[in-house]
């Protein structure tokens, strides 16, 4: 087994690695905003509700329930994009981890001589090449996703 091989081989399984602990460090996160949208719901649910019912309440006491609740609103928009945000790596780091597949597959494929291929290891290739390139064009259209909303956001 050449050298070459095991370094390639022994990347790879890093790379992996490195793609599960950020998928588990994006699961953990994900939860975490999720308990988050619980409690802002139950603050601003009280919230409402002493706004409805507390008509003659002082003017000034109104305002500051009001103000909480439009901070509770701006927290929730940005906890909503951060969770877009980890979606669209959620999706990448798929990708990530089928292209890695596919370029292990497409590099078994090329070491076999072009004299002992067979007409099946042809086809095979060339189909695992097309499927390759759809990966990093959807990689592509991710990227470009990402890069467009940054600048909306600007």
């Amino acid at each position: 087994y050449p050298t070459w091989k095991r370094t390639v081989a022994r990347r790879a399984r890093e790379d992996q690695m490195k793609r599960f602990c950020r998928a588990q460090a994006i699961q953990r996160r994900l939860e975490e905003i999720e308990v988050t949208f619980r409690e802002l719901e139950q603050q601003g649910t009280k919230l409402e509700k002493l706004l409805r019912d507390e008509n003659e309440s002082p003017a000034d006491l109104q305002t500051q329930w009001t103000n909480q609740l439009l901070y509770l609103v701006q927290k929730k928009n940005n906890l909503m994009t951060e969770e877009s945000d980890l979606m669209i790596a959620v999706q990448e780091l798929k990708l990530e981890e089928q292209q890695c597949q596919l370029d292990q597959k497409l590099r078994s494929y090329m070491n076999i001589e072009e004299a002992l291929k067979t007409p099946e290891d042809c086809k095979a290739e060339q189909e695992t090449l097309d499927q390759l390139v759809e990966v990093v064009n959807k990689r592509n259209i991710l990227i470009q996703m990402q890069e467009e909303k940054r600048l909306s956001e600007l």
